[in-house]
């Protein structure tokens, strides 16, 4: 089955395809055979493509028409000019070129005039027909153009006047044909594992019904097929896999409840309009990575690409448009720096975007500083911040897995009340997997309620920041409950994970007059993360940060840790003292700065002490003292790009006019000058000293005595070279000898 070693799959040709019988004779010879370990029948799982189709419009440009124009989202086009910034990564030379994309879905037109120069058959298969054509099913209604469009936003190969320019336009691409047929675990298995050791990256813009009642994800062969493509995919740094967060919003459906959108393995991507607001697709939760533009409102304008029968669109659509984005912007990262691993990738996404473009983000700051949110993830994707933080980005550490069980077992729910339960961990602290660095957070959850769409969960961290892992579903009327459901947040990455987590389980029906019931059967967290210091820039052999603080907190054997319930969140009387230390600005319940209820100035740190000012490594926001980025040393925001002042060691570097970094080494195109990094004059591809002493040249020009010259304006014999250039109207000949 696909690169799944010793699997295999049997199928009996005259058996009806949707037939619900087991086969109990063939099941009861595979469980006698002694070289048989596990066996399963299929079943063919509901699989939607995440666009959408308001209404059938007729394309009005020719196929030979550039439709450049219609790029809004790559040309500047949104709302205060925004775009996802792709041009300037692409005048720094990446265009994915040798990065392999493949798309998994209803087919690819490989002839199509504007792909078929890109096109990869070492990255193609018809896993429906069995074959190694992924060409599509044509038909009239053209339903199988989903493929086909997504792969041109990616590979649509550049300045051919053919459509579109795709996100990296020397990438190659190529297509698993999977969805136009039954889609079963298998089917699945072999299209997220197709020759995982030369495809770089699948982009997915499917998933389960996005109707709000489904729960529903990978299957045990889907699963394997993640795992052992995060663990040899891609010579072991691992195949990433890109996935559309889903298109239910007009349902009131949850990312949290698709198990492919909510899997540690795929960076789940979501949409927000040329407008910079939410569209009506938009589904909310936890696990949701990053946003790229897509389609919004009817009058908003939607994505341009490659379409059947060697045509083009600007209607692609929903969150099926915005997972091929981000895939092309990867492919332009790992060209940059091929060493990345799958989770290097997911930092640099999540480090790099950009919340400003993004008018309702509803953003929270978490406890590092950084802002998120249930609809954007950390928000629109940047093209070029993402290839510089590549070029400096130095492989995160070894993964831990931190198991924090609880001793709940068969809580009563109850309608109308409030349910918390408290667990206290340090992180698996002196053990093999200790986490001090959080990246995803997993909260397993074994439950039954009486109406599974009023269920709303919260997870807050010890840090302070809460996050929905679970919404209110209200077309989804199940009593099954979920059954260890691992419920995914990003949103706590990069802190400490010691302390106490709070778990609250309500029922958010508002017309629920607490007749609603159920059972917490069980709860645990998985605390995905580092032990040391993840974010390390190049030739940076020590961290820039603190480590994080140690609490004298009892380990208790194995992993059970001390654990409280109640219906109902515990309150404490306040004391209230006449003597408040001098930074409080009104009443407080001790005489320290940590003790005051509202700070006159600033409140900082976990134990929200309050100060007069914000020390170095801080910077101030909304009252607050947030850390910065890890390599400044002063700052002006929580990104890498808005550092202020470096630390000892390190060198300033300003990107562009709002942009300024800090590095050991400055990236080509700089030159170093009193610690700091000064860009060369724009004729020099590198330089050393002085802005204008060139040490190598772009593309077209010659180095001569430290100057790039370009042939266009000079001509070249084997004794000299003659440069014409134009000072004030006259015509000057330089002769060099």
């Amino acid at each position: 089955i696909g690169s799944l070693e010793d699997h295999y799959l049997f199928e009996a040709p005259h058996r009806e395809r949707r037939s619900a019988s087991p086969s109990h004779e063939h099941h009861s010879l595979l469980q006698e055979h002694d070289q048989v370990h596990w066996f399963e029948q299929q079943v063919a799982k509901s699989r939607t493509k995440r666009d959408f189709h308001p209404r059938d419009v007729a394309d009005q440009m020719s196929v030979l028409d550039p439709y450049w124009k219609n790029q809004w989202y790559l040309n500047g086009g949104a709302i205060g000019g925004n775009d996802m910034n792709v041009l300037e990564a692409w005048r720094k030379g990446y265009t994915g070129k040798n990065i392999v994309v493949t798309i998994l879905d209803d087919g690819l037109e490989r002839d199509h005039p504007d792909l078929i120069r890109n096109y990869d058959p070492y990255a193609s298969y018809d896993v429906n027909n069995h074959d190694n054509d992924p060409m599509p099913r044509y038909d009239p209604s053209n339903e199988n153009r989903h493929g086909t469009r997504c792969a041109g936003e990616v590979s649509a190969e550049a300045n051919n006047t053919q459509c579109t320019i795709g996100i990296a336009p020397d990438s190659r691409i190529g297509g698993i044909r999977m969805l136009d047929g039954e889609v079963y675990d298998a089917v699945e298995a072999a299209s997220l594992s197709f020759n995982r050791s030369h495809v770089d990256i699948y982009s997915a813009s499917w998933g389960p019904d996005d109707d709000g009642k489904v729960v529903d994800g990978p299957g045990k062969l889907a699963k394997k097929a993640f795992i052992n493509g995060i663990e040899s995919g891609r010579g072991g740094k691992g195949s990433i896999f890109v996935w559309a967060s889903g298109n239910g919003g007009s349902a009131q459906d949850s990312c949290n409840c698709d198990g492919y959108a909510n899997s540690i393995y795929t960076l789940s991507i979501s949409s927000t309009s040329e407008n910079g607001v939410k569209p009506w697709y938009l589904e909310e939760c936890s696990s949701t990575l990053a946003t790229t533009y897509s389609s919004g409102a009817y009058n908003e304008r939607q994505i341009a690409s490659t379409d059947l029968h060697h045509r083009c669109t600007t209607t692609h659509t929903g969150t099926s448009a915005s997972a091929p984005l981000a895939a092309g912007m990867v492919a332009l990262i790992l060209e940059a720096n091929n060493d990345l691993t799958w989770r290097d990738v997911q930092y640099i996404t999540l480090m790099t975007s950009r919340p400003d473009p993004i008018k309702d983000g509803q953003w929270i700051t978490n406890g590092v500083g950084r802002k998120v949110s249930l609809r954007y993830g950390y928000g629109l994707m940047d093209a070029t911040a993402m290839v510089d933080l590549a070029l400096l980005w130095s492989n995160v550490p070894i993964k831990h897995e931190c198991l924090v069980q609880t001793n709940i077992n068969h809580e009563g729910l109850e309608g109308g009340a409030k349910f918390t339960a408290h667990v206290e961990t340090v992180g698996c602290q002196g053990q093999a997997t200790e986490v001090n660095y959080l990246e995803h957070v997993q909260a397993a959850i074994s439950l039954s309620y009486q109406r599974r769409g009023d269920i709303v969960i919260y997870l807050t961290s010890p840090m302070g920041t809460k996050s929905k892992l679970l919404p209110r579903r209200p077309s989804d009327s199940s009593p099954g409950g979920f059954d260890e459901w691992p419920f995914m947040s990003v949103h706590f990455w990069g802190e400490n994970p010691r302390g106490v987590w709070t778990l609250e389980i309500e029922d958010a029906d508002a017309l629920n007059s607490g007749s609603g019931s159920g059972m917490l059967e069980s709860w645990s967290l998985v605390f995905h993360g580092t032990k040391e210091q993840p974010v390390r820039l190049k030739n940076q052999t020590t961290a820039t940060s603190t480590p994080p603080p140690s609490k004298p907190i009892t380990v208790r054997p194995p992993f059970l840790e001390t654990t409280i319930s109640s219906q109902v969140r515990p309150t404490h009387k306040l004391l209230y003292f006449s003597l408040c230390h001098s930074e409080c600005a009104g009443n407080c319940t001790g005489a320290t700065p940590k003790d005051c209820l509202e700070c006159k100035h600033f409140r900082i740190g976990p134990t929200k002490t309050c100060v007069a000012t914000c020390p170095s490594g801080f910077y101030a926001d909304n009252k607050m003292c947030l850390p910065c980025e890890m390599s400044c040393a002063t700052c002006s925001g929580p990104m890498l790009t808005q550092c202020l002042s470096c630390p000892l060691g390190h060198l300033f570097q300003q990107l562009n006019r709002n942009q300024q970094i800090c590095s050991v080494e400055c990236l080509s195109g700089y030159f170093i000058s009193n610690n700091s990094c000064f860009p060369c004059h724009s004729t020099c591809k590198e330089c050393s000293n002085a802005d204008t002493s060139c040490t190598s040249c772009p593309r077209g020009h010659e180095l001569h005595q430290n100057t790039c010259v370009s042939p266009k304006d000079n001509y070249k014999t084997n004794t000299l070279v003659v440069v014409l250039s134009v000072i004030s109207a006259f015509v000057v000949l330089l002769v060099i000898l």
